[in-house]
């Protein structure tokens, strides 16, 4: 299982690390892990490449100063901006500016005019609780306008590595595209602007054992969290093996959500489908006659996961509706609409706190603000928290979608999801999310592994259509579909194996 580490863990790993080993030990140990990495990202023999390494006043900047003397060693032409005093850098990074004075480094006051192979950002570590002032700002904002690799240390300078915010109102952080990040991988890298910041993340643990940390309720998900939950089919299996399936939504003008839901199910193996209608009920759909077309209102709920919300609306019928949803006490996913409602309608609410079945909330961050009573960013700057709070308060399984998509549990656990891409910011694919939600529940998966599988493969059939040089631009919620499927597959075929 892939954990991550809040920064308070990091620094107890750290301080005991360091009591254990020599002075220095872990700075020259990420300064060596710090070159290989930088070494790994030239595309051009060491000796032709020029390298700009950036020293911020701490810790983070003897780091950035042991990989320059450890670059200049291999034949690089490295050149040093020191961002500091150098009489005031701790004790550890004066050494290292020590050993870089005594390598092949090039010292320089600013950023010469040079065609740089690969930019080093060793200005600010985990430590920055204010945003990034002048003259720095400047600095990072010429960084991010260069067209070459750039290298964080441990994080991009700038980013909560704890929350994946950009520290300070109207903060700025290094847009890098590759990080190196010591002793344990950290949640702010992978959620918020964290994934845009910090590019393709490489976890050195500097010659500690990940096994001795301190247990962690963060995780990164992938699907070693849920695949023992998907079941290989029996030839002896019928359609009642697999479950029922109802997506209850779809005023007039919004059917196309609960048709987006009800398709996603079937993709996904659900037994029984039914499309409900809020509104104007087709006689099928064309596309997928697979799917029963009901009214809302006289849809049978009993011995179903029901899928609430997607195109419902906000009127007091489709208040009406959720609470016969809720009552029916039966296993629910609970999206788009559904949680407007629930975030304006107290009766609503105290329903929903006598649910007692399986339960999954679907919000985005404007969603879970309004269930929270905050602002949309006050969600963003701390995700994680956001997430962890709303499934405590209603006792659900919480996906915060987003960037970096949050699946909080109510006992504390947290997962953040990598996969996934732009191609997802279009209308629909939420819907489709929920829909899959609601046919891993009725094919017998526990709510978390539900969730957890239902957003990592969502993710993954988005990155399978850019691989596949469709997207990110232009890509339609319908076309997950079949790669959901593929991807499904895929997660049973290889439990068999």
């Amino acid at each position: 299982m892939h954990t991550l580490q809040p920064v308070a863990a990091i620094r107890a790993i750290e301080q005991a690390a360091q009591a254990a080993l020599p002075a220095g030990t872990l700075m020259q140990r990420a300064g060596a892990a710090a070159a290989q990495a930088a070494l790994a990202l030239l595309t051009i023999p060491p000796h032709l490449s020029t390298i700009l390494v950036l020293a911020g006043p701490g810790n983070n900047g003897g780091d950035a100063l042991d990989a320059a003397r450890h670059l200049a060693e291999a034949g690089a032409n490295v050149h040093v901006l020191l961002c500091g005093d150098p009489s005031r850098l701790p004790a550890d990074a004066h050494q290292a500016l020590l050993r870089a004075r005594a390598a092949p480094v090039s010292f320089c006051h600013d950023v010469p005019p040079l065609g740089w192979s690969l930019v080093i950002d060793g200005l600010f570590g985990i430590g920055l609780k204010r945003a990034i002032d002048e003259p720095l700002r400047t600095l990072v904002q010429a960084i991010n306008a260069l067209h070459c690799p750039v290298l964080a240390l441990d994080v991009p300078s700038g980013l909560d590595a704890d929350t994946g915010a950009i520290v300070g109102n109207d903060g700025i952080a290094v847009h890098a595209s590759h990080t190196i990040t010591f002793i344990a991988d950290k949640p702010g890298l992978h959620t918020a602007a964290g994934r845009e910041q910090a590019g393709a993340v490489e976890v050195a643990a500097l010659g500690l054992d990940p096994t001795s940390f301190p247990a962690s309720p963060l995780m990164l998900s992938g699907p070693e969290l849920f695949v023992h939950a998907a079941r290989p089919r029996s030839h002896t299996s019928h359609k009642g093996s697999y479950g029922n399936v109802v997506v209850l939504g779809g005023a007039n003008g919004m059917s196309g959500a609960v048709l987006l839901a009800a398709r996603c199910a079937l993709y996904a193996g659900a037994g029984r489908i039914y499309a409900a209608f809020a509104g104007t009920v087709p006689r099928h759909d064309v596309l997928h006659p697979e799917l029963m077309c009901r009214a809302a209102d006289g849809v049978d709920l009993a011995q179903s996961v029901v899928v609430v919300g997607p195109g419902l609306g906000t009127s007091a019928a489709a208040a009406t509706h959720l609470l016969r949803v809720m009552a029916a006490q039966t296993p629910l996913v609970i999206d788009a609409d559904a949680l407007n409602l629930l975030a304006s309608e107290s009766t609503l609410q105290i329903a929903l706190d006598r649910h007692a079945a399986p339960l999954i909330m679907t919000p985005h961050p404007l969603e879970a603000a309004r269930l929270l009573k905050r602002s949309a960013s006050a969600v963003q700057a701390d995700r994680l928290a956001a997430a962890a709070e709303l499934a405590q308060r209603r006792r659900a399984i919480v996906i915060l979608k987003g960037s970096g998509t949050v699946i909080a549990h109510p006992d504390g656990r947290l997962a953040i999801n990598p996969s996934g891409n732009p191609a997802l910011a279009t209308g629909g694919t939420g819907d489709v999310l929920a829909g899959l939600c609601g046919a891993l529940l009725a094919q017998g998966w526990p709510e978390w592994e539900a969730a957890l599988g239902a957003v990592w493969l969502h993710g993954h059939a988005a990155d399978m259509l850019v691989a596949q040089g469709i997207g990110p631009i232009g890509v339609n919620a319908s076309e997950l579909l079949p790669q959901i499927r593929r991807a499904l597959n895929a997660c049973v075929s290889a439990r068999q194996g």
